[in-house]
């Protein structure tokens, strides 16, 4: 069963289920939500941190990003909050060379690359691909 919020998500990952398939079900989720309204319900309510700083940044870019890429109109003010930052850098592909940083420092969202985050042009796709949403 899907998570039905982003927060949901995150509760699911602290409790021990697999971060990546989790994220993309709720990826999943918010794409079937019928209206934009119920799209941002879904990542309204602020996820708990987990003391995972690449998880606890990454829901920020998430929300963030699906928010701007929707149109909402709005994103939740939580994902200003400085603990949805990495200090560090962060190149999401598995052992990337020189070349494939600066391809991922020039492709990543600007929700991603203001928290920190390298990672490719459009990193939250999915097979289906988002659905009309009604408002």
């Amino acid at each position: 069963m899907r998570p039905n919020t982003l927060a949901e998500a995150v509760d699911r990952i602290r409790a021990g289920a697999p971060q990546d398939a989790t994220l993309a079900e709720f990826v999943d989720t918010f794409d079937l939500a019928g209206t934009s309204r119920a799209q941002y319900a879904t990542i309204e309510d602020e996820p708990a941190l987990t003391q995972n700083d690449r998880l606890d940044a990454l829901v920020g870019a998430i929300a963030e990003y699906l928010a701007k890429q929707r149109r909402l109109g709005r994103v939740p003010s939580w994902v200003c909050d400085p603990a949805r930052r990495l200090a560090e850098p962060w190149f999401t592909a598995s052992s990337p060379s020189d070349a494939m940083r600066e391809y991922l420092t020039f492709a990543s969202p600007a929700e991603f690359a203001s928290r920190n985050i390298f990672t490719e042009e459009r990193p939250l796709r999915r097979a289906r691909g988002p659905q009309t949403v009604k408002v």
